[in-house]
């Protein structure tokens, strides 16, 4: 039986678990022979018990049982969100690969995009990337920043934009639940803008509800990722929000919708899967460059660049341009950027193989 060991965030964003489905499905496509998966926190901070991350405990641990190990998906290589001990990763006695991880800039006073204050060291950065027998960063952004430290990658994408290949597990859900438009967010205080732009989501949010009305739109609730938007979604008294923890009843909620406007990346490539119509608005570097290396830059919208009501009211009424692009990157770009995957993944269990 072989063991892999996917070393992930399990934070409280529910983007992570949808990442997760994307990941497995692609290692599935890889093992066709029994394995397992066994799935560490990739931090000990939103977690009870320490084994977290790539830890002497956990590299020990890998070398004893497992025959390999997956880093990502997610925004790893931000906010704190890997541990790293550099003695024990040089003491890894298995295949590592890297999937779909990020390191993006902010917008800081002066709308210049700027390093995070809690961004992972370059040395360790290094470190991984040096150690890793694959290297897929998640977007263009991603892949310069780690050429630039002199190390291989190559640019992976997000597992989640074929998310509608895997076997889905629908969850029974009310009919009020069943929407005209979801509205994905990310509470203000969380979002890494300009004070200024922090204060003016609430005002543009009633703006967007105010027109989605106009345009038809009656049945419109707030989605919230994380159990820190609720405050956030509740101050809209008249417009009820969800939340759940469960990834398939999130996924759910998705298919059930006539229009997803959302704030976070992990609705919106979903949304492209399933063929739901969706616009993104876009206010760090990670997304903005997610989007680029989709071939969706054109679709989205700038927050502290763009006049965001004024370019929501466009693309609702020009989501024909939204069908015609899809269509042409399901052939051309995706079609690539799948192919990649899958490659990288069949030669990610061929060294798993080798050393068996």
């Amino acid at each position: 039986m072989i063991n892999l060991y996917s070393i992930r965030p399990k934070g409280f964003n529910i983007g992570n678990d949808v990442i997760y489905l994307g990941v497995n499905h692609f290692i599935r496509e890889a093992f066709t022979e029994n394995y397992n998966v066994i799935s560490l926190p990739a931090t000990s901070k939103y977690e009870s018990h320490k084994k977290a991350g790539l830890s002497s405990q956990t590299i020990y641990e890998i070398n004893r049982f497992g025959h390999g190990v997956i880093i990502g998906g997610g925004n790893l290589y931000e906010n704190g969100e890997l541990e790293v001990n550099e003695t024990a990763l040089n003491a890894l006695e298995r295949p590592m690969m890297v999937f779909s991880v990020s390191r993006g800039k902010i917008y800081n006073e002066k709308l210049e995009l700027s390093n995070r204050t809690d961004v992972m060291t370059d040395g360790k950065i290094k470190l991984i990337n040096s150690r890793a027998d694959i290297s897929l960063s998640r977007d263009k952004a991603t892949k310069e920043h780690i050429d630039n430290l002199g190390c291989n990658n190559i640019v992976g994408g997000c597992p989640t934009l074929f998310i509608n290949e895997m076997p889905q597990h629908l969850v029974p859900i009310s009919e009020e639940a069943q929407t005209d438009v979801l509205i994905s967010i990310r509470t203000p205080s969380l979002m890494s803008v300009p004070v200024s732009y922090q204060y003016e989501l609430r005002g543009q949010m009633l703006e967007m509800i105010d027109l989605l009305q106009q345009k038809g739109y009656n049945n419109i609730k707030i989605l919230c990722h994380d159990h820190r938007d609720i405050p956030f979604a509740a101050s809209f008294q008249n417009v009820d929000y969800l939340y759940t923890e469960d990834v398939y009843t999130y996924l759910t909620y998705l298919k059930n919708t006539r229009l997803n406007l959302t704030f976070r990346l992990h609705s919106f490539i979903p949304c492209l899967s399933y063929d739901i119509p969706t616009i993104k608005i876009s206010y760090d570097q990670r997304a903005i460059s997610m989007l680029d290396t989709l071939g969706m830059d054109e679709w989205n919208i700038n927050y502290v660049k763009d006049n965001v009501i004024k370019e929501v009211a466009h693309r609702i009424d020009n989501m024909g341009d939204l069908d015609n692009l899809k269509n042409t990157l399901r052939t051309g770009l995706w079609k690539e950027n799948r192919a990649i995957i899958s490659e990288n993944c069949a030669k990610f269990a061929a060294l798993v193989r080798a050393q068996l």
